[in-house]
């Protein structure tokens, strides 16, 4: 027989209150969400205002005198028709807008701004809807594009395509007519759409052009394409018996078109949709020459508790033993919109005063580098160090440094930008790895692209200043930024 038994446990749990949660979630957005988080708790709660404040003393002494009365007529009865803050706010129950998380970690509950956005497929789903092909082919030509990738690739071949729809639908199509349908898709823009290589994506691109260079460059693709990829150029020049001035022209032709076709179709649209926004302005004193920091809330509308529902809170104060049952719910619900209202603004000053703390010791540390922006200046830093310094949980400036931006004299920079490790040189400092890696680019720019350098000669160069790596360093730094081995920066 199963046994039961009861036990009594004791645990220390951590909970973060609301204030906090709301803390939290703000230091995480940056400013152009934070302005529509702002909107929708002005749309939220009707005691929240924007706009310049009344007097702040008339209002904390206001809220003062009804919370005082609040708390003595709590002491003085138990009777069930009398409330206090206690009554709508319990130890373990907190407003759905500020649950925490059985972790103790706040949700991210707030909305980010949405653009409007048209895919690919939908513009290619339109211009079909202008070809004029039998109901057939359009359905075939439909089922293909949903079936191609966010590149604009139709990665399965027909047959695979054949095979699903006779097991899913139950229609067995012949493969003459999804070729056909291919080829209709084929001929909607952007060119190169539904593709199944890459080759086959280039010469979609290339397809219709009869000029010298066009028809040079399709001969490349057709005939010499491996040779290509690996720039073998000599070889290419000598098959196809072109000047080196042809050559050179034909690859920068090819240079041009497009490897992601359906990327193409979207990117007009997103990239328009985003814009980035600074949270920090670091300027010059022209009078000092030293740097200034400000937060960036010109946008920022000053938020306010609403002096009508303040007033709403002193008349009950005074007729709290006489009012009715009804007037106890609507002062039950004014006071729990204020004090949510003066949660948000506290939760906001609260940000302001943190962001400021964190950016502010960023600046002191990288001052050097902030001043004009040489790389060479900028020192290696992790979060720990300004966690040290700003007596702050690295876990809170990670979220200050997430997502956000800095203008600066030189330009607009992501916080994460100051961020870097160091490795020794030879005299034992430690350099930033931001600043190997501009050393190292620097190194690959200046190289005879005809013989481009290789991670042992580019190791060599990078001793010869000062920056001993070992190979694989070098490698790594240059695939983090996206440069390639040296056969393929092979220039003619």
């Amino acid at each position: 027989m199963a046994r039961v038994s009861q036990s009594l446990q004791q645990k220390l749990q951590q909970r973060l209150s609301p204030q906090q949660i709301q803390v939290v979630r703000l230091l995480e957005i940056p400013i152009a969400q934070l302005e529509q988080r702002i909107k929708k708790e002005l749309e939220d709660n009707p005691t929240l205002e924007e706009g310049e404040a009344p007097d702040q003393e008339t209002e904390a002494t206001e809220l003062q005198e009804y919370n005082e009365d609040s708390e003595t007529e709590a002491s003085a009865s138990t009777s069930e028709d009398e409330f206090s803050v206690d009554d709508y706010l319990p130890d373990d129950e907190y407003d759905s807008d500020y649950r925490d998380t059985s972790n103790g970690s706040a949700e991210r509950e707030y909305e980010l701004p949405l653009a409007t956005v048209v895919s690919f497929r939908d513009q290619l789903l339109e211009q079909l809807g202008y070809q004029r092909i039998s109901e057939e082919t359009r359905k075939l030509a439909e089922y293909i594009i949903g079936n191609l990738d966010n590149d604009g690739y139709l990665r399965r071949n027909l047959s695979a395509l054949r095979d699903d729809m006779l097991l899913l639908q139950g229609i067995d199509v012949p493969l003459e007519k999804l070729e056909r349908a291919l080829a209709v898709v084929q001929e909607l823009e952007p060119r190169g759409i539904g593709a199944t290589t890459l080759q086959e994506c280039l010469l979609l691109q290339l397809k219709g052009q009869n000029t010298t260079v066009a028809r040079q460059a399709r001969l490349i693709l057709e005939r010499c394409y491996q040779r290509f990829v690996q720039r073998h150029y000599q070889r290419i020049q000598e098959e196809l018996h072109l000047s080196e001035d042809e050559l050179r022209a034909a690859l920068d032709y090819i240079s041009k078109l497009n490897p992601k076709p359906g990327d193409m179709a979207d990117s007009g649209h997103l990239h328009g949709a985003q814009t980035i926004i600074p949270d920090f302005i670091l300027g010059l004193d022209d009078r000092t020459g030293e740097l200034v920091l400000s937060l960036h809330g010109e946008n920022m509308p000053e938020l306010h508790i609403s002096s009508e529902y303040r007033r709403m809170l002193k008349e009950y104060a005074a007729k709290k033993k006489t009012s009715s049952e009804a007037d106890k719910e609507a002062a039950h619900f004014v006071k729990q919109k204020i004090d949510a209202a003066q949660w948000f603004i506290d939760a906001l000053n609260q940000r302001n005063r943190t962001l400021m703390s964190v950016m502010q010791a960023i600046v002191d540390y990288q001052h050097a580098y902030l001043m004009d922006g040489d790389l060479r200046k900028l020192r290696p830093l992790i979060l720990k160090d300004i966690a040290n310094l700003t007596g702050l949980d690295i876990s809170t400036v990670s979220r200050v440094v997430s997502s956000k931006y800095v203008q600066t004299p030189f330009g607009i920079l992501p916080l994460k930008d100051f961020f870097s490790e160091g490795i020794q040189n030879q005299d034992g400092d430690t350099i930033s790895t931001r600043k190997i890696k501009a050393a190292m680019l620097s190194v690959i720019e200046k190289e005879n692209k005809q013989s481009p350098l290789t991670d042992d000669q580019i190791v060599e160069t990078l001793a010869a200043q000062g920056f001993v790596l070992a190979r694989r360093t070098v490698a790594k730094y240059r695939e983090q930024l996206n440069i390639p081995m040296a056969r393929l920066r092979r220039e003619i």
